[in-house]
Formats: structure tokens, C-alpha cells, sequence
């Protein structure tokens, strides 16, 4: 039987996640979703057949997952005066917010996996870092891989600190592909072609390369075959290294994992 899963929030991920659940087989009776949005409410029940509630005391009723998915900031006040039953498996997706905060929060008699998804979840092709702490049941832990599974991948880290690498890495990682497509689709519009040719050109390339990048072979071995000696391809890979390019995105990440770092330590001073 599926297992009982409440939301707390209704957003964009937790309706890529709810979508993912279906589709993979869950009951759409036993979930539940707590919202504070009208119109959000009325739109998640008619698109999913899923139990929406104002109030998620009522939502959490019986929860076996309790998935946390309003933003960090509004997570106090979300989760105030909610008591969830002993040995509910709470996975909370809201960036930069500590499992520390939210045991002061709900309590230590729950069992806490955080979570960092990405925004490819919303097509089901997101990927996850997962966290939980070592004592954490194996139940516990399957549960939370169904339900962040049901949106793409997913990979368990070792510590909870490398959260802020995983935010940095694929968390913000889909934005920086959008901005080379679009540094590659300004590049064509300065050679000559058209916008809507250039843009063609350059999404559909970056949507080929990433069904090749998917297979069983390394992302240096695909580079190395297209690039011929001597070739056009050869001629753009020197000028990128002559710019210091993997320099430069290894900064960039790091900039996005300190600043993952200072937001989540504000966080963890207004808890």
C-alpha cells in the first residue's frame, strides 16, 4: 500500500514531486497537501485529485512523510504548533535550512532527511542531494528516495555540510546552462544568423548533448571525439582555455557554495 505523504506548501516542486508520484504508481488518496493559497488549492485538486487543506494540522493528520516545501524563510511560522506522529520521516526541501532547525521545531522524535533538488524535477529529470543523520532507519531513508526519486535521481551525501556544494553544483547548475545557451545563441546572432535560427541551433545542441552526456561514457571522451586536430571545434576549446574557463566556473561554484554557506547560517540565527 502507498505510504501516507503530506506537503507543507504546494509550489512548483512539490507538484513536480506529486506528479512523479502518480505517475509511479501512488495512491492519489493518500496524499495530502496543505496550502495557504485559494486559487493554489483549487488548482492542485482538480490537476491531481489529491485532499488540499488551509490548515496543515489537518493536512499532517496521519502522515507517514511529512515533505517540507515552502520557502526557508516562511518555515517557522509554517510548521507552528504542528505535532506530527513518532517515526514520521520529515524531508524537508527548503534551501539552506538546517536539520538542527527544524528538530528544535518538530522534535527529536521524528526521523529528518534534507533535501536539495533542482528545477529539472518539474519535467521529471531533476536530481537530489539527500542528507540524513547517521542513526536514521533504512525505512526512513527508502521512503525519502521514493518520493524525491519520483522526479528524477538522486545521491546520498556523507555529510550534511555538502549541501551547500550540491546547492552550488546542481541546485543553481540548470541556470548556468541557460546562460551558456544563451551566450551560445548571441554568438550565432553576431556571425550572421538569424535570433530565432541561432536560438534553435543553440537549445537543440545543448538538448543532444545532454541525452550523449547521459550514457555510460565520460563527459572528456565525448569532448574528445568531436574535436578534431586542427578543426573548427579544437579552435573554440583553445580560446575557452585561454580564457581560464574551468578556472572561472570552479570560482563561480565556489561563489554559490559561500554564498549557500552565508545564507544558511542567517537562517540558522533567525531560528
Amino acid at each position: 500500500m502507498s505510504s501516507r505523504i503530506a506537503f507543507i506548501g504546494g509550489g512548483n516542486m512539490a507538484a513536480s514531486l506529486i506528479g512523479g508520484l502518480l505517475t509511479a504508481g501512488h495512491d492519489a488518496a493518500r496524499i495530502r497537501v496543505a496550502e495557504i493559497g485559494d486559487e493554489r488549492r483549487a488548482w492542485l485538486r482538480q490537476r491531481f485529485g489529491v485532499e488540499v487543506f488551509a490548515d496543515a494540522a489537518a493536512a499532517i493528520d496521519g502522515a507517514e512523510a511529512l515533505v517540507l516545501a515552502v520557502k526557508p524563510q516562511q518555515m517557522r511560522e509554517a510548521l507552528a504548533g504542528l505535532r506530527p506522529q513518532a517515526g514520521t520521516t520529515v524531508i524537508s526541501i527548503a534551501a539552506g535550512l538546517a536539520l538542527a532547525s527544524l528538530r528544535r521545531w518538530l522534535g527529536a522524535h521524528l526521523h529528518y532527511v534534507r533535501s536539495m533538488p533542482n528545477t529539472p524535477a518539474l519535467l521529471g529529470a531533476g536530481i537530489s542531494g539527500l542528507y540524513a543523520p547517521p542513526t536514521t532507519p533504512a525505512s526512513a531513508r527508502a521512503l525519502a528516495e521514493s518520493i524525491l526519486g519520483a522526479a528524477g535521481d538522486y545521491v546520498w551525501l556523507d555529510e550534511e555540510s555538502q549541501m551547500d556544494a550540491v546547492t552550488a553544483v546542481s541546485g543553481s547548475g540548470p541556470a548556468y546552462y541557460f546562460a551558456l545557451t544563451e551566450a551560445l545563441r548571441e554568438a550565432g546572432v553576431a556571425l550572421g544568423l538569424a535570433p530565432e535560427t541561432a536560438a534553435r541551433l543553440a537549445r537543440q545542441t545543448f538538448i543532444g548533448a545532454a541525452r550523449m552526456a547521459a550514457g555510460d561514457d565520460d563527459v572528456a571522451e565525448l569532448r574528445a571525439r568531436v574535436t578534431s586536430k586542427g578543426g573548427t571545434t579544437e579552435a573554440a576549446l583553445q580560446r575557452f582555455e585561454a580564457g581560464g574557463l574551468s578556472d572561472l566556473v570552479k570560482q563561480a561554484v565556489a561563489a554559490a557554495a559561500r554564498r549557500g554557506a552565508e545564507l544558511g547560517a542567517m537562517l540558522d540565527r533567525e531560528a
